[in-house]
């Protein structure tokens, strides 16, 4: 596949076309990524008009352009698990406190995190509302729905005929977070839950890794975020769960960030909610269940893993406008020649096609000036930006700026040109944006740590600066996940295994697992 680049060289001009009020030095965004990360990380957020706190701590606003973005991940992921045989139900949003106590390890592990309805009535007292009916029972506030959709289960399923049986729901879930933070963290959040139902342990597992797969899918081939795919630790997997899958994806400043998670809860939960059938020999047994889900988090990973000092980044598939034509317009005359012809570019772009759908094209006729318009599509990281003009109508031709390169980099080049390159253009930034994490990943990913002594070492030296993942060996002793210190977890025991013979890093004992070793999100 030719690059841009290579076909239009000779075209590229300079940056005073196109004025702006920054110069090449300074960015748009501030701190830079390795000041403050953090802090970079919330005004990305802000310039990219993602999001907003709520009046409620730890609650957030998500804005149209969050929430478009949203929209693309869930139209993509919903395809794929209608595809797999799912079919999407919903469930309330209050569960029965006596739900919860039915699986101890599950109450232990989301217990601090509830939150509970404790009265349904609102009654004035000395001029102010206060609570009136106090409940019979407390309602948990859903902060997964594991319990209350295996009560359904258990109604639903009689016989081996009815499994397996695949559900899957769209909703908000609240956990009361300490630490709140814009897409990674907050009080509510919006996500997918599965939920299955089997005949035997070996089909549970099978759809636990089979779904574990569609996320990787998307994660890689649809947000270009590459992620590794492992297991849990006892120490980090779901409370109650057998197993627990998970696609861990490093950010830019080299922590963790768990993408999506997959559950096989073997009967644990078949056994709390009585999720009985009667198999062909007409004997009663346990089913046995799965849970799988992924959150808005991922908007948080697409700003950590792709987002520059200029704001955000986004790949094309998951890019609410993947082409934003800019019309220049300096005089009222002016309008009424170029708009008709932006408005005819852009009916012939919305014919062009892109990984099965017709382009996503955006005409700015705001009336802002030029170098606002363009570095407000900048900082929402629009893929392609198109500017045509009097000048460039009279040549036929338009001038192309690319998100994936710097912000003074232009290009001219014929409307026949453009329309012939837009697929190829948006599949080469799709990848390379793919690749430059996947190399980020890899170049910061630790294989020669042997000691806890070097890995304590290697996260206290890092600390200031951009970290990393540890590939290490470890015992698979449980009791020796407690020695990790300072934030640091074992992330995942990836699927892809050396085999070899080493020392766990922790304890110096004979090991064979290999695990990654990160602080995270």
């Amino acid at each position: 596949m030719l690059m841009l680049s290579s076909i239009i060289l000779n075209f590229q001009i300079s940056t005073d076309r196109f004025m702006t009020a920054k110069t090449d030095t300074t960015n748009a965004i501030s701190p830079k990524r390795n000041e403050d990360f953090s802090e970079w990380y919330q005004q990305v957020v802000k310039a990219a008009d993602l999001a907003e706190n709520s009046p409620v701590r730890g609650s957030m606003v998500i804005k149209p352009w969050g929430y478009a973005i949203w929209e693309r991940v869930q139209k993509e992921l919903d395809r794929r698990i209608r595809e797999t045989g799912h079919e999407n139900v919903y469930f309330p949003l209050f569960i029965p406190l006596h739900f919860f106590e039915k699986e101890a390890a599950h109450v232990e592990g989301f217990a601090k995190e509830c939150a509970v309805v404790t009265h349904h009535r609102l009654e004035e007292k000395e001029g102010k509302l206060v609570p009136g009916g106090l409940l019979e029972e407390p309602l948990i506030v859903r902060p997964t729905s594991e319990t209350i959709i295996g009560e359904a289960f258990s109604r639903w399923v009689s016989s081996y005929r009815d499994l397996p049986l695949l559900v899957n729901q769209w909703a908000n879930v609240v956990r009361w977070e300490m630490r709140p933070r814009l897409f990674l963290r907050t009080t509510e959040f919006l996500w997918q839950e599965g939920h299955t139902a089997h005949a035997s342990m070996q089909e549970a597992r099978e759809e636990a890794l089979k779904m574990l797969g569609e996320y990787q899918q998307l994660m890689e081939g649809c947000l270009s975020i590459p992620v590794i795919k492992g297991e849990k630790s006892p120490g980090e997997k779901f409370p109650g769960a057998e197993k627990t899958f998970t696609l861990e994806a490093m950010m830019q400043d080299g922590k963790a960030l768990q993408s999506c998670t997959s559950h096989d809860l073997g009967q644990n939960f078949a056994r709390a909610s009585s999720i009985r059938f009667s198999n062909p020999k007409g004997e009663l047994e346990y089913a046995y269940t799965t849970s799988w889900g992924l959150t808005t988090r991922v908007i948080g990973g697409l700003i950590m893993c792709h987002a520059d000092d200029d704001g955000l980044r986004l790949p094309p598939f998951v890019a609410p406008h993947q082409m934003v034509l800019l019309p220049v317009t300096p005089s009222v005359e002016a309008q009424q020649v170029v708009w008709p012809v932006v408005e005819k570019l852009a009916a012939e772009l919305r014919k062009l096609m892109f990984r099965g759908e017709p382009v996503r094209v955006f005409v700015d006729r705001r009336d802002r000036r030029g170098g606002e318009k363009n570095w407000e599509w900048i900082k929402k990281g629009v893929p392609l930006r198109i500017e045509v003009g009097p000048r460039d109508m009279a040549t036929g031709s338009v001038v192309l700026m690319r998100r994936d390169q710097p912000a003074s980099k232009k290009y001219v080049l014929s409307q026949e040109l453009l329309l012939s390159q837009v697929e190829m253009l948006l599949e080469e930034i799709q990848t390379r944006y793919y690749v430059e994490a996947r190399n980020y990943q890899r170049e910061r990913t630790r294989t020669d740590i042997r000691t806890r002594e070097e890995l304590k070492q290697f996260f206290q030296e890092s600390a200031k600066a951009s970290q990393g993942f540890v590939l290490a060996k470890w015992c698979g002793d449980a009791e020796t996940e407690k020695m990790l210190e300072d934030g640091v977890t074992i992330r995942c025991i990836p699927e892809q295994q050396s085999h070899t013979q080493g020392r766990c890093v922790l304890t110096g004992r004979p090991a064979t697992l290999d695990v990654i070793f990160a602080k995270s999100y």
